[in-house]
């Protein structure tokens, strides 16, 4: 099949999205398949996988993704594709994938001064809407706390909407291949071996639930106890909060990491107090490295845990009460143990390569045999 992936920058450093599609593209690539990169920017793209470069320059995020919009849908229009994916709203698309969240829904809940300033938003919002509801894509759904947003907001068909949670590489995210990779990482952190580390990952720290954390760990007031914090945001605030609460001692932030296994190698079990979070790839990525998991029912990828047996799911991210109670029954070491024995039990149903070949049927019941389409149905 010839695969359109549509994104805005096809860069695996910015984020979530971005790194979902160049992985995709790789595995899709791998099983003989033509795909193109339709973006604006690519950064370390797989030699199996084609570029199609679309201009989108311009000195506002708007301006460059309102030309972003009006070159993918010139390109998908005269281009022949089996299917195109879009990984954010755009004007044409087979599937309609979205990684945020549902931007109808993203809006409600921002400022009312970012729903008034932030043009790429509204923009993004009325994209969205004309395109679910006059293109009738498929709605690739990260999980169906995701589902139901789509339903929220849009009168969709059923058969239009798909669940399917990401994918993790096995090879990369497996914990007996750098046995001792998370010792390098307590030591040059201070962290002693026989402290209980909960890890967070984490980019945006108020959504992610950093402050809740820490919180839940000064109410557990117990030495074992300590927290890691891995991500590239602003812990200032948040060692203040520490101090106040004295378990600044016991929370580490270590900044950004390129490559997070060391991290997960030296965790115990991992913490993510997430307020809202479509299907958190960090979360998938410590089951399938045997490390149990706290987060919230705000966050889809813990609908893939059974609570008790993979980790802890908490009703909501601001209970603290239930985020400490949680904390403290990874301190004790059977349970957590069994917990990780049965986290490893979920790595073939969350390897990749299990995710792209859900996705590969996907791509064949829209496109019947899989027989070339002339251009792509989504320019019809």
């Amino acid at each position: 099949m010839k695969i359109g992936l549509i994104i805005q920058h096809a860069d695996a450093s910015r984020g979530g999205a971005e790194r979902y599609t160049i992985d995709l593209a790789r595995g899709l690539a791998h099983r003989g398949h033509d795909v193109h990169l339709i973006s604006s920017s690519f950064v370390d793209i797989p030699w199996e996988v084609r570029q199609d470069k679309l201009p989108a320059n311009g000195l506002t995020r708007f301006s460059r993704y309102n030309r972003f919009l009006h070159w993918a849908e010139q390109h998908v229009s005269t281009t022949p594709y089996d299917v195109t994916h879009a990984m954010l709203p755009v004007r044409r698309a087979d599937i309609y994938h979205p990684h945020a969240g549902v931007e109808a829904e993203s809006i409600l809940s921002a400022s009312s001064l970012d729903r008034t300033f932030n043009l790429k938003r509204k923009k993004a919002v009325a994209v969205e809407h004309d395109l679910i509801l006059d293109r009738e894509p498929v709605v690739l759904c990260l999980s169906n706390y995701i589902k139901q947003a789509v339903k929220r907001n849009y009168e969709v068909d059923e058969k239009k909407l798909v669940v399917l949670h990401n994918g993790v590489s096995l090879k990369r995210f497996d914990p007996a291949s750098k046995p001792d990779a998370g010792k390098a990482v307590r030591k040059e952190l201070g962290i002693g071996d026989k402290k209980i580390v909960g890890l967070i990952v984490a980019q945006d720290f108020e959504r992610k639930g950093v402050r809740e954390a820490i919180l839940a760990l000064s109410k557990a007031s117990d030495a074992r106890l300590v927290l890691l914090v891995v991500g590239n945001g602003n812990p200032n605030a948040y060692m203040k909060l520490a101090k106040r609460n004295r378990v600044a001692e016991y929370v580490f932030f270590a900044g950004p990491m390129k490559d997070v296994y060391a991290a997960y190698r030296a965790a115990d079990f991992f913490i993510l107090p997430t307020k809202h979070d479509p299907c958190s790839l960090v979360v998938l990525e410590s089951l399938v490295m045997g490390l149990p998991v706290i987060s919230t029912k705000q966050n889809g990828a813990t609908e893939v845990m059974t609570p008790g047996k993979h980790g802890f799911i908490i009703e909501k991210p601001t209970n603290i009460d239930a985020l400490c109670d949680a904390m403290k029954q990874m301190l004790v070491d059977t349970k957590r143990q069994a917990m990780s024995r049965q986290c490893l039990t979920l790595r073939p149903t969350l390897s990749q390569e299990h995710h792209v070949d859900e996705v590969t049927r996907l791509y064949m019941r829209l496109t019947g045999a899989g027989g070339p389409v002339t251009p792509s149905r989504a320019a019809r």
